[in-house]
Parts: C-alpha cells; structure tokens; sequence
C-alpha cells in the first residue's frame, strides 16, 4: 500500500499524460477532417463556408498551420484583407520558422502594394529556406511595384534556376535577360 501511494503521483500523471495526447490527437483527426471539408468549399469558391470549416479547424487543434494559411488566403478572396493578414500572422507568432506564412503574408502585402514590408516577409522566408523559388518570385514582383526592376529580373532568375516554371513566363514578359 505505501508504494502505491508514494507512486501514485507518477502514475497519476502518467495517465493525465496519456489522456491529453488522446485528446490531442482526436482534436488533430477532427482539425483534418473539418480542414478537408473546408478545402472543398474551397475548390467550389465558396468562400465564406470555407472560412466557416477553417475556423472550426482551428479551434479543433490551433496548431492546424494550414487551417490557418488557407482560411487566410480565403479571407483575402472575400476583401477581408485585415483578417488575411491577421491568420498569417497568427502563424508566424506560434512557429516563427514557418516559410509559408511569411510567403502568404509577404503575397498579401503585394496585391495591397505595401512592397517594402512584403520584401522583409520574403526575406524571413529566404533567411529559413535560401532555395525557395516561390520566395524569390514574389519578392521581384515587390521589387518591381517599387521600381527595381534589374533587382526584380535577378529575383525570377534565381526563381527560375531553383525550378520555378513560372519565372519563365514572367522573365520574357518583363524583357528580363
């Protein structure tokens, strides 16, 4: 009777434990399962009912980082610009390391031209992963909303040569050499 009360707290805390990741892990399989259905109001543009799928995501399990991503994009879908901006940060705040958020952040403030800003968020991207061609991309299109345009061409060869398609269109539209 003494060893199981003087272990009774490691045994109590070891299924406290146990329980939480059972939890956990339930919050994680419904976060995907309502991400999904998020995604396909998505892929049928509707919007606001994927916005709906993704908030219910993240209150499922608030470390769902695509669940956040793309009910951000969505967001800016619908001119909700403030709350895109606010769900990429939300990222950024619990993993400091997440590229993507810094790239999604980084798009946003391009299509709102705040170019300087957008550039510092492809450059946190750039600083996590040097060979990001989606990072470089985007950063030369801020380049050129700010009028660098030999610093823009340099971005989308560098895009181009890490295997970016796209680069390639965007080079000979913009008489890059």
């Amino acid at each position: 009777m003494k060893y199981l009360l003087k272990n009774s707290k490691k045994l109590t805390f070891f299924i406290c434990l146990f329980c939480c990741q059972l939890a956990n892990s339930q919050d994680r399989k419904a976060s995907i399962v309502l991400f999904n259905k998020g995604q396909g109001k998505f892929n049928e543009a509707n919007y606001e009912s994927a916005i709906e799928y993704f908030t219910l995501a993240i209150k499922a399990d608030s470390m769902n980082y695509n669940a956040w991503i793309k009910r951000g994009f969505s967001k800016g879908l619908i001119k909700d610009f403030e709350g895109e901006l606010m769900d990429y940060t939300q990222v950024i705040k619990k993993d400091h390391k997440h590229i993507w958020a810094y790239i999604s952040r980084g798009s946003a403030k391009n299509r709102r031209s705040d170019f300087k800003s957008a550039i510092d968020d492809f450059n946190m991207a750039l600083m996590i992963n040097p060979k990001e061609a989606e990072a470089y991309n985007n950063r030369g299109f801020a380049k050129k909303g700010l009028g660098d345009f030999e610093g823009a061409c340099n971005d989308w060869v560098r895009s181009r040569k890490l295997g970016n398609h796209e680069a390639k269109v965007i080079l000979k539209n913009n008489h890059c050499k």
